[in-house]
């Protein structure tokens, strides 16, 4: 389920639930359970991914990040598909849940582009490695987690609890996507030999490494200067620059990405940027509400 992974998914969440928080109204009915169904979500890509990767060959004695569950024998292929099909439907479950509460019998145009929205990201965290034609090996990972980390995720949330939208939001959104993307640069920089061989053509193994390492400062810089504009553009207080205090530990994971080579010491910066991403949410979301 890979644990360390899964502060990006709450983190997305909290920031949407801030922002409702902020503007109001703001209900944790529907913030509690749109954490519990972006988990299950972010739960559901991971076992597809190492379903997906064991059977298209990314996952295999080349690897050089940590082993796999399904590519060690841990767990057959046809246990990981039932495990899969049990976490779709409860993520399924919780989201029809989350949509009740957020829209009551009344709202049935907004169920219905929802339910279709919920549809999309299964499909999306299922396909990414799984299946026939697997958009993450033709290095659409990182605009699909762009999309559903950020723009989906933040303004979903937003949406759920106010039931209206604010474009500017997608600023903020897009700081959250932009750090889940760098998060997963950071773990296809560690698997690019491996990925190269596999025909995964990840970013990392379309542009090489330096230009993977360039492109991981662009990710993190952008986060940091599209959050600056929402806040310039919504200033009311410099509690709303908190977020700032978290800057640090970005710039830090940015320079170790930078100059490490070895795959099995990138391990530990991709548990360092996902914590520091949540760190980074929390923060500029109490800057917002204060």
């Amino acid at each position: 389920m890979r644990p360390r992974t899964l502060p990006l998914a709450i983190a997305s969440i909290v920031m949407g639930s801030a922002l409702a928080v902020a503007w109001q109204p703001f209900r944790w009915s529907v913030a509690l359970l749109a954490v519990v169904t972006a988990v299950l979500l972010q739960i559901l890509s991971n076992l597809a991914n190492d379903f997906g990767d064991s059977q298209h060959g990314a996952d295999s004695i080349r690897r050089e990040g940590p082993s796999r569950a399904v590519q060690i024998g841990a767990i057959s292929p046809n246990s990981m598909l039932v495990a899969m099909g049990v976490t779709a439907l409860l993520a399924a479950l919780s989201g029809l849940l989350l949509l009740w509460f957020a829209f009551g019998s009344e709202g049935r145009a907004y169920t219905i582009l929802f339910v279709f929205l919920g549809a999309l990201a299964i499909l999306a965290a299922v396909a990414y490695t799984a299946g026939v034609r697997p958009y993450g090996y033709a290095g659409l990972g990182d605009l699909a987690v762009l999309i559903f980390f950020g723009w989906v995720a933040v303004l979903g949330t937003y949406f759920l609890n106010t039931q209206r939208l604010d474009w500017l939001i997608v600023l903020p959104a897009t700081s959250a996507g932009l750090l889940a993307v760098a998060v997963l640069n950071v773990n296809n920089i560690r698997d690019l030999r491996s990925d190269h061989l596999a025909g995964k053509h990840t970013i990392p193994v379309r542009v090489g490494p330096h230009a993977a390492r360039i492109y991981h400062w662009l990710l993190l810089a952008g986060a940091v200067l599209v959050t600056l504009a929402y806040v310039a553009i919504h200033f009311s207080s410099w509690w709303q620059l908190l977020f700032l205090l978290a800057v640090p530990l970005l710039l830090r994971n940015g320079a170790l990405v930078w100059r490490t080579d070895s795959p099995l010491e990138l391990n530990p910066l991709l548990k360092q940027l996902s914590l520091s991403t949540l760190l980074f949410v929390l923060l500029f979301s109490v800057g917002q509400i204060l």
